[in-house]
């Protein structure tokens, strides 16, 4: 029999002592999908066309729509913080929680926790703007954009700059979907690559924002760059060798 109550205990410990700021956007996302329209799980949103309007008008209400955004309208201000918390599938909302992860902890405990969540809330909001100012005249500005892809590639980018050694466990499907563990700078160029080619090739309509995710890892690792770069040192003055004093 599983004992439930020290399940839960033993995952409160773990996310107290550990990357609390990590666990605790990975719960909020999950959370918000389950219980909205999209997961499919709440019977309260209905069934068959009546699902799907409240899909339309749970994505419009809390998701980007760039021509809003740009035009200033008092309801848009804070949709590129709340689609951060909104997620078009099951797929798109456990990609986006495993890139966070596997990249979140280490990002945070180099930032802290307070540090970590303005750079993840700040960092998407900006490449949603970014992906919103880019659109707003194009065929799809009425698109709307939701998604934690643009905070998680800002993580993404500063854990480029912060950590580019370290090693991380990755599947290709070139190689077959075999894990196999790269130094980190090697997988994150490789994937911005490829999120770079796809922006460049991306028509209008709806898709893949690849363009905020650019937009995001730049964000990211340029702040990085900048507040965690390290200083030119001073040398100490050497030591007097044997017969010489010191100044």
């Amino acid at each position: 029999m599983i004992d439930w109550r020290g399940v839960a205990l033993g995952a409160w410990r773990g996310a107290r002592n550990g990357p609390s700021v990590t666990y605790g956007l990975i719960a909020a996302c999950v959370l918000l999908f389950a219980a909205g329209p999209v997961s499919g799980l709440n019977p309260g949103y209905g069934t068959g066309d009546t699902l799907l309007a409240a899909q339309s008008a749970y994505f419009q209400r809390w998701g980007v729509i760039p021509a809003d955004l740009v035009q200033g309208e008092p309801r848009a201000l804070l949709t590129p913080l709340t689609a951060l918390f909104v997620h078009g599938s099951w797929l798109h909302l456990l990609g986006n929680m495993l890139f966070l992860y596997v990249f979140g902890a280490m990002a945070e405990e180099r930032m802290g926790a307070a540090g970590f969540c303005l750079f993840y809330l700040g960092c998407g909001s900006l490449a949603l703007l970014g992906y919103a100012a880019a659109h707003f005249d194009q065929v799809d500005a009425e698109q709307t954009l939701v998604g934690a892809s643009g905070a998680i590639s800002g993580v993404l980018g500063a854990f480029l700059y912060l950590f580019p050694r370290s090693r991380v466990t990755s599947l290709f499907p070139f190689l077959f979907f075999l894990p196999l563990r790269f130094p980190a700078w090697i997988v994150l160029i490789f994937w911005f690559a490829l999120q770079w080619l796809a922006a460049r090739s991306a028509g209008s309509g709806p898709g893949v924002a690849y363009l905020a995710h650019v937009v995001g890892f730049g964000i990211g690792f340029l702040y990085a760059w900048a507040r965690y770069r390290r200083p030119d040192r001073v040398k100490p003055p050497a030591a007097a060798t044997e017969g010489e004093s010191q100044p």
